[in-house]
């Protein structure tokens, strides 16, 4: 038995990226949805791993390193800047 919190479906529009560095290479699938407050769901490629992230996320690269995984401090800063350029800016009252 479960209880059914929500069962949307919607029209999305999806990116799929892929750049390299010296350091690494990166393939991403970008969500822009209308659920989870407008975040778009960021989709590495490589690891199967996610996260729902704005720009005002990209903040902290500690999250950032430990939702993909990342080892190298550096490469975070470089999917860091990436992402900069690709996520939108989201008021906290849009999120709440």
């Amino acid at each position: 038995m479960f209880e059914q919190l929500y069962d949307v479906s919607e029209q999305t529009n999806v990116h799929f990226v892929g750049f390299i560095t010296d350091r690494a290479r990166y393939d991403f699938s970008i969500v822009f949805t209308n659920q989870f407050f407008g975040k778009p769901l960021v989709i590495c490629m490589q690891t199967g791993k996610s996260t729902l992230f704005c720009l005002e996320d990209l903040s902290n690269l500690d999250d950032l390193q430990q939702a993909f995984l990342l080892q190298d401090p550096k490469a975070a800063e470089e999917l860091q800047s990436f992402l900069m350029s690709r996520l939108p800016s989201l008021d906290v009252r849009d999120q709440y």
